[in-house]
């Protein structure tokens, strides 16, 4: 235990950057799903096959690799930059990643939501002139998010733990941290993995209750 206490905001620091890189990517990730599922249930063609094609290449494709590309291929390749300063501009190359990767499941949830507004509310929508994009906007998203929130939660508590592949690009999250101290303290390993997993506990576990409260306070009644 001395370990952790030694080593505490070293602790601390890694803990509050991957708490800023999913909530971070979680924002971008659910306006970037929401776009998507309205693309996968428009009436044009064209839509659909685009965001068909995302959803079932990012989903089939493992996130280490899209971190990788981002990393790499993105900043070093194309010298995409967003600072100066290199693990600031690491963690958003990473937030890209990681965004671009769970929006395909956001946008999946969502179009899940959607399929449960009853068919007849977007006829009656049309009947009174409401284009496409006005129907989904103010009849059928509202409905769906609600249907969808205790699956958007667990998108939530996988993409916590999905901070971690970050670490493949040397952002220096709680799983880089936590290898650090292992190396630096290998007479407490149980202990330093013990303090890293209560960490991501309380990460998760209230999120998960959160969600599982608003889930059940605003379910849709049909």
């Amino acid at each position: 235990m001395q370990a952790l206490f030694d080593e505490f905001p070293m602790i601390r620091d890694a803990f509050w950057l991957t708490i800023r890189l999913a909530v971070a990517s979680g924002l971008v990730a659910l306006v970037l799903g929401t776009v998507l599922a309205g693309m996968r249930v428009s009436p044009l063609p064209i839509l659909r096959g685009i965001g068909t094609a995302y959803v079932n290449i990012l989903r089939n494709t493992p996130l280490t690799l899209v971190i990788v590309f981002c990393g790499l291929g993105l900043g070093l390749v194309l010298n995409v930059s967003f600072s100066e300063s290199l693990s600031t501009n690491y963690m958003w190359l990473s937030i890209i990643g990681l965004s671009a990767y769970t929006a395909a499941f956001v946008c999946e949830a969502i179009r899940s939501g959607i399929n449960t507004v009853p068919v007849g509310q977007a006829e009656a929508a049309r009947a009174i002139g409401l284009t496409f994009g006005q129907n989904l906007r103010l009849i059928v998203l509202p409905q769906a998010f609600r249907a969808v929130i205790a699956p958007l939660g667990s998108i939530l508590i996988a993409l916590i733990k999905n901070t971690t592949i970050a670490a493949a690009i040397g952002v220096g999250e709680a799983s880089l941290t936590m290898k650090t101290l292992f190396e630096a303290h290998g007479d407490a390993v149980v202990q330093i993995f013990a303090g890293f997993a209560l960490g991501f506990l309380i990460l998760t576990l209230p999120t998960g209750l959160l969600f599982g409260w608003l889930a059940k306070r605003l379910a849709v009644v049909r």
